[in-house]
């Protein structure tokens, strides 16, 4: 592989066809933990401002997204593809974090961590897209949102309000929501989609935990009180309220504690 990480994970960013896209995070993640590439010339202007897509599927805005039912074929296949797309938007949004990661003095296991989380999240992609051929479905059949790149775009040029909302808000939901998904999905026999499930329920614990080491690490470099700074940039930056119930134990066992989202939670009941 003839690129450098920097150019690679803008590459993947920008690669619209979605098996080259994962094809290159996984190529790139590989060549880069072996130590076959180095981290390459950081260009700003290079970054990108929105990823690579494919022409399907349909994007609308969360609030006219239709409701799935989990006991129709269809409304599980919806389901699928929801979490599919999701998945895809963690494929840019770290590798996107690469990127801007090259740019910033940080101890090379920065990069190590967050090209880690690249490759999951496209093996994450890979698994949701071939569970969804398997069920004579495909990504881009079911109309999906995109609400996800734009926290990106808000916090492009923050570093820690990249660590704050993207490990720390979104992948901390997924412990919150994961385990009940998988419950829901056994209930309708769907075993092989449940599988799925789990692997990537673990892998986000390793996810949220990075999250937490790096951003207390930044605050320590910006001397910033790592609680009251999180709960700041997450005022500014989240749109919308960071909803109960929370996984405490796994958030806690991922080094997110209840005293850094609790406070700034709505009061259910």
């Amino acid at each position: 592989m003839a690129r450098e990480l920097f150019e690679s994970a803008v590459a993947i960013v920008h690669e619209p066809d979605l098996v080259k896209k994962t094809d290159l995070a996984m190529d790139t993640a590989r060549a880069w933990l072996k130590r076959q590439m180095g981290k390459g010339r950081y260009d700003e202007l290079a970054l990108p401002d929105q990823p690579g897509r494919p022409e399907k599927p349909e994007l609308l805005p969360p609030g006219k997204m239709p409701k799935r039912n989990l006991r129709t074929e269809h409304g599980r296949k919806a389901h699928i593809h929801a979490l599919a797309h999701i998945e895809l938007g963690a494929v840019d949004l770290t590798w996107d974090l690469v990127a801007r990661g090259c740019g910033h003095n940080l101890p090379r296991s920065f990069l190590d961590n967050w090209v880690q989380v690249g490759l999951e999240e496209a093996k994450h992609f890979r698994m949701l897209s071939n569970r969804l051929n398997e069920l004579d479905s495909a990504y881009g059949d079911f109309p999906a949102h995109d609400g996800l790149w734009q926290s990106c775009a808000d916090t492009a040029h923050d570093l820690l309000a990249r660590l704050a909302i993207i490990p720390l808000v979104l992948e901390a939901r997924g412990l919150d929501i994961t385990p009940v998904m998988i419950e829901r999905t056994q209930a309708v026999g769907d075993e092989a989609t449940a599988k799925i499930l789990q692997t990537i329920y673990n892998d986000e614990k390793r996810h949220v935990a990075f999250g937490a080491k790096w951003f207390r690490y930044q605050c320590d470099i910006e001397r910033k009180q790592p609680i009251p700074t999180f709960q700041s940039l997450v005022r500014k930056h989240f749109r919308g309220a960071l909803k109960p119930p929370f996984n405490d134990k796994a958030r806690a066992a991922a080094g997110l504690t209840p005293s850094f989202y609790k406070p700034i939670a709505p009061i259910i009941g």
